[in-house]
């Protein structure tokens, strides 16, 4: 063996390892899988979904609890949709997956005019009709690949377009309360993940079918952060830590924090706890500086 395969296998190993360590911390953390469940992956062809089933395949052998999968794919009917790319990779796979054929795209084009953007409807058919066969298929937790940088970009699509503070969070409770949304992947970043897809040579479905995918919103905050992971390594990383390691007391919601009720003696049990937090990183952050030096 050639010492330049012998290094690809092991940056493969080592990838895969973090990985499948990072989508167990998640899982952990948020208690998205417990014994019994049936689990719904959403295979759309992208390389997310197939990253999201392949670690969840082997954690399905391996994780403490025992649970079901199930790989599911709603045919939208787009135009040019490759229809045999996925069940001959699941088959192939030997994985229990299903096929939903629905044709939302004609819907989407007849309701939106020409040269709008499609996401935003096609968006909710597609959450519609999952949730529908989840419910009548016994479906306990439905996991979808959105990755950390997926909710890093939605955190400031809201704070930039929409005047909230608001996120993906990594296990929602749909609005009809019928379906736990799980997102394995909240901790994995995007790079990792394109690595992988390059390792294993997943056969991608592009997500430009429709011809609606150019100048986005979303496109504009992905190159922001690829800019800033570039340019301030770590960046992101702390972003997503600080989603984590909310302050109510600190913002200026009056809905999430009593403002109006604050006493003399609460807020000097606020700031108490708010100086002991700044100072616990002040302290960090010198012992990190001492090492650089």
């Amino acid at each position: 063996m050639s010492d330049l395969k012998q290094k690809s296998i092991i940056q493969f190993n080592k990838l895969q390892k973090h990985l499948r360590h990072t989508v167990g911390d998640a899982i952990a953390d948020y208690n998205m899988i417990e014994n019994g469940d049936k689990v719904m992956v959403c295979l759309s062809g992208g390389k997310d979904s197939f990253t999201l089933l392949d670690i969840l395949l082997h954690l399905q052998k391996t994780a403490p609890v025992e649970f079901e999968l199930i790989a599911v794919n709603l045919d939208q009917k787009q135009p040019g949709f490759p229809e045999h790319v996925l069940p001959e990779y699941l088959a192939a796979l030997g994985v229990p997956y299903h096929i939903i054929e629905k044709d939302t795209y004609s819907i989407v084009k007849r309701v939106i005019p020409e040269g709008n953007t499609t996401c935003g409807l096609c968006s909710r058919l597609r959450r519609g009709t999952l949730y529908g066969y989840a419910e009548a298929n016994n479906v306990t937790k439905i996991a979808l690949g959105h990755h950390r940088d997926d909710i890093l970009e939605t955190f400031f699509l809201n704070i930039f377009y929409g005047g909230k503070l608001k996120a993906m969070p990594p296990k929602l409770l749909s609005d009809d309360k019928k379906n736990i949304i799980i997102r394995p992947l909240a901790y994995t970043r995007e790079k990792d993940i394109e690595r992988l897809a390059v390792f294993k040579n997943y056969p991608i479905i592009p997500c430009n079918l429709c011809g609606s995918q150019e100048n986005l919103q979303r496109q504009a905050m992905k190159v922001m952060l690829k800019t800033w992971d570039k340019q301030f390594p770590g960046r992101l990383e702390t972003i997503f830590t600080s989603l984590k390691n909310v302050a109510p007391s600190q913002l200026a919601d009056t809905q999430l924090f009593d403002f109006v009720g604050l006493t003399r003696s609460q807020q000097a049990e606020e700031q108490v706890m708010f100086d002991s937090v700044y100072a616990s990183t002040s302290a960090a952050n010198a012992g990190l500086d001492v090492l650089a030096q």
